[in-house]
């Protein structure tokens, strides 16, 4: 099983994307659904998270503009990004984990932030 990413591209400051992620097949069991980025030289940061009962985590550098939903059935992860900020350039990953605390990773999809 694969994760898909769609989404991401070029954004002016002020501007929005909306990021997708979907598996190719059913994962059984998702205890957490994540988005997180990389910038060049950074590491890579957890900017938001949903669990399996819906709870949601977000990043302070994106509380308040970011916004992660899901479609359990579907086994689909969204983020919405309002506001954007040149900062926010990076490549974006999702990741599942499963009860057996088995990660699935997506390919990556850039978001670069025009200033």
């Amino acid at each position: 099983v694969q994760l898909l990413v769609f989404g991401g591209g070029l954004a002016q400051a002020g501007g929005c994307l909306r990021l997708s992620c979907a598996a190719s097949g059913r994962i059984f069991s998702i205890n957490f659904m994540g988005w997180y980025r990389q910038a060049p030289g950074n590491q890579r940061e957890l900017v938001a998270a949903i669990s399996r009962y819906g709870s949601t985590n977000y990043a302070d550098s994106v509380k308040g503009r970011f916004t992660i939903s899901r479609d359990s059935a579907e086994n689909t992860v969204y983020l919405q990004m309002n506001t954007l900020k040149p900062e926010g350039t990076a490549v974006y990953y999702c990741g599942f984990r499963n009860r057996y605390d088995y990660d699935y990773w997506g390919q990556g999809t850039e978001v670069t932030v025009s200033s």
